[in-house]
């Protein structure tokens, strides 16, 4: 009797069996692949809100920029780089000037086009001009216009 309680108590302690441990890996593979499509999803939408959040930094930077120095800007370097001049109170940035969140430089153009004084873009995953969803052109004419409508 004793040996019979020893040996049940063994095989309680022995840990899971290989079918218990290929259901767990069932269930988490059902779940990662229920849940991973919805999070990478969000990951793209994610670096467009960064994308603009940079470029209203930029806009922001190159304002404080044009009231001290009286002119634009000739590129984004000399919100960070001192100028050669005495109305000078930069850095306008607190770091340097980064890459956009897929790891293309932005283009500044000063002046812009339409009239517009400046413009800033960053073309989005394939470093192109044009396309969509992932893809598109992110804009400060349409940042900032976004921005004026919600305010």
């Amino acid at each position: 009797m004793k040996r019979d309680d020893a040996e049940k108590r063994r095989r309680r302690e022995q840990g899971f069996t290989l079918i218990e441990l290929l259901i767990v890996i069932i269930i988490l593979g059902l779940l990662a692949a229920l849940v991973a499509p919805r999070m990478f999803g969000k990951v793209g939408s994610a670096k467009q809100k960064t994308a603009k959040a940079q470029i209203e930094l930029f806009c922001t930077a190159i304002d404080t920029f044009r009231l001290d120095m009286g002119r634009f800007p000739k590129d984004l370097e000399e919100l960070v780089k001192k100028v050669d001049d005495t109305k000078w109170e930069g850095p306008y940035l607190p770091k340097a000037i980064p890459l956009d969140p897929w790891g293309h430089p932005f283009e500044y153009k000063c002046p812009g086009e339409d009239g517009r004084d400046y413009d800033i873009i960053s073309y989005g995953a394939d470093g192109t001009s044009g396309g969509e969803a992932e893809n598109a052109d992110i804009v400060s004419w349409k940042v900032l216009g976004a921005q004026e409508k919600e305010g």
